[in-house]
């Protein structure tokens, strides 16, 4: 049989011609004949209308694909006409045909492309027809311009599938929330896309996540990327080009030749609209705020009938929701009315302040009496936690529910077990939780030693919260690990030039961060207790100094601060840690940024 996806790029009219040929040598519409082999042949294209590259097709669309054996149409929001039509296009089967048809007319003397790939299977066994761009115009000329490009996640760098790539003639800000671009395509499992048949002109490149597949940037819902400057296409539609293909996605060797002229990095947009997004009551003297966008400005919060001193706030995550508490022992009305004084974005747009009350309703657990009470409702609750793996890095976790409103962090009992079972005070440090004011970080001052045990006791009493409880007695015991199967990685870091840097260990997926540095000068990491297994090393450029991963703004035209994941080799950024081993990389950070 032909090698049928070296014939993408034009329907050559012997494949066209030969119909009957394909329909009886290469799949059995009526089903397999029992004990037969299973059908895994996938249908074959054996006619189009209009024909490829036809010229001065009528202005009403009706696109027909017929194959060789009855097929159903898997996805329609995987059918993309390019440019985009103010309605939907719709397929419906007729025969061994699938055709596609829309309310809304084609524009005269304009190239369009329609693409089916990942739409279609056979009627049988699901058999994916690989793909297929037909190209044609409504006027006499035929646009022979194309671009190519990765669309990836702006932070796990992972290939974002299904994304829309636009393109825009209309290069100011606002096109993209005014009307359709005026081509389009969607990537594949890879993140590759080809925009193909378009003009010889200046554009503006986006893609966007479209979740209702109206080719329109909704940023409340959708992810954002961009290129900064306009560009304009320089590779001409020729037999040859692998860009022009179409794969099967397994054929590693195949998608990975294709050339890529564009990166975009998603990312979800932040709302530039403040206001208050949600808020409630979750316990006596516990309730929530949550902003639109982030950032947000707070002037005050009160209750009425309660003194302001009485009220304790803290604002989490990116300044984006708030905790509020009553700082009160007394029992709280079943209703209460909270105040909220922020600046809020008013019909011009702009900043104002505003003032805004909430009716908050007493949950109904608190509103139940608990009879016998129970005891945690009159401790002060706190978690621990302190994991031997991580301690040297991060210390002993005290995470309270409450805000706490008396006790001493410098009056905690703190030992030290030698490996002879010698007990003797240890020195400690501790620090606030950056990003919550209930947690603590208790630090070992000086070396972690193995075969020693570190004791933190919190006596009982020592803190009380903003119910008036106070807490039990607490120890926690951490020592390092002492398996001999665990291993040691070290990043023998360079280039850092007075830069910061984020080093992060994550897992091979890149779904979890396990060991986090902030770096600003050349220097030894060391990744110690690696359990045998699979991790991946992220490297972000820290460009505006703040500890943290950044995503970019549309409005500003920043994109997200750079990432890099360390490559074994050019396509392998998986390192695979075996047991009981000691292992050394050098990263060049130079290298890896140019």
């Amino acid at each position: 049989m032909m090698n049928f996806k070296n014939l993408i790029p034009a329907i050559p009219f012997v494949l066209i011609l030969g119909a009957s040929f394909f329909s009886h040598s290469c799949a059995n519409t009526k089903g397999t004949p029992e004990g037969g082999p299973k059908d895994t042949i996938p249908p074959i294209l054996v006619a189009v209308n209009p024909l490829p590259e036809g010229k001065n097709v009528p202005l009403k669309l009706a696109a027909a694909f017929t194959f060789n054996e009855y097929v159903t149409v898997k996805d329609q929001k995987a059918i993309t006409i390019s440019p985009p039509l103010d309605k939907p296009v719709k397929a419906k089967l007729r025969g061994r045909s699938v055709v596609i048809t829309s309310e809304s007319d084609l524009l005269p003397n304009t190239t369009y492309t329609i693409d089916v790939t990942g739409a279609i299977n056979d009627n049988n066994e699901n058999n994916p027809f690989p793909g297929y761009t037909l190209v044609f115009s409504t006027g006499e000329v035929i646009d022979s311009m194309y671009i190519t490009g990765l669309v990836q996640d702006c932070s796990t760098l992972k290939p974002m599938k299904g994304a829309t790539v636009m393109l825009y003639k209309d290069h100011s800000d606002s096109a993209l929330f005014k009307h359709r671009p005026n081509a389009v395509a969607k990537t594949d499992e890879w993140g590759f896309f080809c925009i193909r048949n378009i003009q010889d002109t200046l554009y503006r490149i986006y893609a966007i996540d479209d979740k209702n597949n109206n080719n329109i940037y909704e940023p409340q819902t959708e992810g954002i990327a961009f290129v900064d400057s306009l560009i304009r296409p320089v590779n001409v539609v020729t037999e040859g080009r692998y860009e022009l293909y179409k794969f099967d996605m397994k054929d590693t060797l195949s998608c990975s030749k294709r050339k890529t002229e564009y990166e975009l990095n998603m990312f979800m947009g932040e709302n530039v609209k403040q206001d208050i997004n949600n808020h409630g009551r979750i316990g006596e003297r516990t309730a929530y705020i949550s902003f639109l966008a982030k950032n947000a400005i707070v002037d005050s919060v009160w209750f009425r009938g309660i003194s302001p001193k009485r009220v304790v706030k803290q604002m989490l995550g990116e300044r984006d929701s708030m905790l509020v508490w009553i700082n009160s022992r007394k029992v709280q009305p079943d209703t209460l009315y909270m105040n909220v004084k922020f600046m809020k974005t008013d019909s011009t747009g702009k900043l104002a302040p505003a003032t805004q009350e909430f009716k908050l309703a007493k949950p109904r657990k608190s509103i139940a009496q608990k009879s016998p009470q129970d005891k945690k409702d009159t401790v002060a609750q706190l978690k621990t936690s302190g994991p031997g793996e991580t301690f040297e890095q991060y210390g002993i976790e005290l995470a309270f529910e409450y805000p706490l409103v008396k006790g001493s962090l410098d009056s905690l009992k703190y030992e030290v077990i030698n490996p002879r079972q010698k007990k003797e005070p240890g020195s400690y440090t501790w620090k606030t939780d950056s990003l919550d004011m209930r947690k603590f970080h208790i630090m070992h001052k000086g070396k972690v030693q193995p075969g020693y045990e570190y004791i933190l006791t919190v006596p009982h009493r020592m803190f009380m919260d903003i119910n008036g409880y106070y807490n039990d007695s607490t120890i926690v015991k951490v020592k390092l690990p002492d398996d001999d199967k665990l291993s040691t990685l070290n990043l023998v870091i360079s280039g850092t030039a007075s830069k910061r840097y984020i080093v992060d260990m994550l897992t091979d997926k890149r779904d979890k961060v396990l060991r986090s540095y902030v770096i600003e000068e050349d220097q030894t990491l060391a990744f110690p207790y690696l359990k045998e297994g699979k991790y991946s090393i992220r490297i972000t450029e820290d460009a505006n100094r703040n500890g943290k991963v950044d995503i970019g703004d549309l409005m500003e035209r920043r994109q997200p601060e750079k990432v890099k994941f360390y490559k074994l080799s050019e396509e392998n950024t998986v390192l695979e840690i075996p047991a009981s081993s000691e292992i050394s990389q050098d990263i060049n950070l130079i290298e890896m940024f140019k």
